[in-house]
């Protein structure tokens, strides 16, 4: 893909399939080194691994750039044991960081450093400049059970999405619709989907790609969706305890859609599902106005989509706004869509809300 931003793609592809080989060597582990962070959600020492790589190998191309991630570093500043356990993983990628694009941190405490400008960073507004979004491991939950995850890698210039690439070591390129937590590619090489604005959105396979030779397939545009009956969804179902899987049922049967579609916990996989067209739409309503969606969850992946015609609102109609904080306040749930019926999905929603007595969730 020949776009201003081939040389970011370039370094990012490069990036993601050594962070993918890291955390392909941590699921082959039984111990994978989780913690729990204080929203109980898990980590591993390949989440720390992957930031601080993401982080060094972009920072040596683009020393100017900001970056914001999930991880903080405060776990391993307290844990000797497990930042040895991190630093000894990204020295498996020593050698080849000769001869590759990737670099790595220069010591544990330089290893730190980079991990703490993801997890203190702040996408920043308007007038931020370019920053860098990351997802380490998105879907832990299921990436601790060698089932389905993602890498992300996002690049925002003034809080907007210009370039998106997400790592599915677990997804096959040709995959067949339904995808689940537990599709899994036979063949072992994984994909990766990449965007930039303006440009479209492709898929190449992860492994066995040279990032200075991708050679990749445009997903076609969205075309011939008039009806939103022939949509096919994508959610998370009873795997989550934050939205309301009962009005995500009422709006698809409102809408006559009767399949259940592809079932996965990551939302990067699940943006994913939808720019490579194994999905077409996706409702998700939070339980609580408190609830809010954090950046590294969907900055970038939500390109992927809107570069094949699709729309990307919340659950009131408003655009994403992505320059708000690491937390999307500016923001309750996600209406996904190709545009032709976005409206009309929209509209379902908000009137199953108010007859079910959830109006509250509009705000």
């Amino acid at each position: 893909m020949e776009s201003p931003y081939s040389g970011e793609l370039r370094v990012a592809i490069g990036a993601v399939q050594s962070a993918a080989k890291l955390s392909q060597a941590v699921i082959a582990n039984d111990d994978k080194g989780v913690v729990q962070k204080d929203d109980l959600s898990p980590v591993t020492v390949a989440d720390f691994a992957i930031q601080a790589l993401l982080t060094a190998t972009i920072h040596h191309a683009f020393p100017n750039d900001k970056f914001v991630g999930e991880e903080s570093a405060a776990e391993l500043k307290n844990n000797p044991a497990l930042l040895d356990r991190v630093w000894n993983l990204l020295q498996r990628l020593r050698e080849e960081e000769k001869q590759s694009l990737c670099k790595l941190p220069e010591s544990p405490e330089q290893m730190c450093e980079m991990i703490d400008w993801c997890g203190f960073g702040e996408p920043g507004g308007k007038e931020a400049g370019r920053v860098w979004v990351f997802d380490p491991i998105d879907g832990t939950k299921t990436f601790v059970q060698r089932m389905a995850y993602a890498i992300n890698v996002a690049l925002l210039e003034g809080s907007k999405q210009v370039l998106s690439i997400v790592g599915c070591p677990t997804l096959a390129m040709n995959a067949e619709p339904p995808v689940t937590n537990t599709s899994l590619d036979p063949t072992g090489r994984g994909c990766i989907a990449f965007a930039a604005k303006g440009y479209g959105t492709y898929v190449c396979h992860l492994v066995g790609t040279s990032p200075s030779d991708v050679q990749a397939r445009k997903i076609a545009p969205l075309t011939g969706i008039v009806s939103s009956h022939e949509l096919r969804p994508v959610s998370c179902y009873n795997m989550l305890d934050s939205g309301v899987d009962d009005v995500h049922q009422i709006v698809q049967e409102r809408l006559n859609i009767e399949k259940r579609g592809c079932d996965l916990l990551a939302w990067v996989l699940r943006w994913v599902s939808l720019g490579l067209r194994k999905a077409d739409f996706t409702v998700w309503v939070y339980k609580s106005r408190s609830r809010t969606g954090k950046i590294w969850d969907h900055a970038g992946a939500m390109l992927l989509f809107e570069e094949i015609g699709g729309q990307v609102t919340d659950i009131n109609g408003k655009d994403i706004d992505l320059g708000v904080g690491r937390k999307m306040t500016e923001n309750h749930g996600f209406v996904a869509a190709p545009k032709a019926v976005h409206a009309t999905l929209l509209k379902t929603v908000q009137r199953v809300l108010r007859e079910q007595g959830k109006e509250h969730l509009l705000g």
